[in-house]
């Protein structure tokens, strides 16, 4: 099986360190817990305080890990073909990624629900100091070239991984050489801002989601004349309560 990715034996990174002071805290907290005397409330009100030290901790360690598996990550090959164009494997993502995703001690799991409108598949990135991010995205049943109930199942439920292993990641892909056959007339969008697209999309609601995908398939087939107005679009749409959003 594809997913979930799990490392197995984890070889730990170096991770970004307990800095002095939230060491200090903690002791503070734990020397606290064994004094009879303490009250109950502020106790309690101490081990939130951990609990927030922690985290903070656990998010720091994610931050700092992300960061150097970025520049590991590379761009993958699209070898898979639709009448549509082509696109990057799920099982070339994923092998790809797993020793990568190992080596900086992240693993990634996939939630599959069935709902009136489609299936919404919802990934979600660990990492083995704590720390998760998860995204979620709705699809359709894909019912092209007339699959049936079990294969549109199948085909969406493994479009939405792809989708959203690559937005979790920031994954890009690329087209192979084409052997000197000419490339397509239309100019698409950069792999970069294939990436900023996916990761918009990631955060839009379900039936933006729809939309784009009966529209544009996948963010590497967005044409790049379409590029800044779906941007706009989409930010919009992701950040409704943010009018003057800024573009980075």
């Amino acid at each position: 099986m594809a997913t979930p990715i799990h490392p197995k034996t984890v070889n730990k990174a170096p991770v970004t360190q307990a800095t002095p002071d939230s060491t200090a805290i903690i002791q503070v907290i734990e020397r606290a817990a064994l004094n009879p005397d303490v009250d109950i409330e502020k106790m309690e009100r101490l081990l939130q305080m951990q609990e927030r030290v922690l985290d903070r901790q656990a998010l720091m360690a994610y931050s700092a890990a992300m960061a150097a598996m970025q520049t590991e990550l590379p761009s993958i090959a699209e070898r898979g073909k639709t009448n549509n164009g082509h696109y990057a494997t799920l099982e070339d993502i994923v092998d790809t990624v797993r020793p990568i995703m190992k080596k900086h001690g992240f693993a990634v799991s996939f939630r599959i629900q069935t709902q009136e409108r489609g299936i919404q598949v919802t990934g979600v990135l660990m990492h083995q100091d704590g720390h998760r991010e998860e995204t979620s995205m709705l699809l359709p049943a894909d019912t092209s070239g007339s699959k049936n109930t079990v294969q549109a199942f199948g085909s969406s439920t493994s479009y939405g991984k792809r989708y959203i292993l690559c937005a979790l990641l920031n994954i890009t892909t690329r087209g192979q050489d084409d052997n000197g056959h000419a490339a397509a007339p239309v100019k698409l969008v950069t792999p970069f801002q294939a990436g900023q697209i996916r990761q918009l999309i990631a955060a839009c609601p379900p039936a933006t989601q729809e939309w784009f995908v009966g529209k544009y398939g996948d963010a590497e087939q967005v044409p790049r004349g379409d590029f800044d107005k779906l941007r706009a679009s989409l930010q919009k749409r992701a950040h409704p309560n943010q009018h003057n959003h800024q573009h980075h």
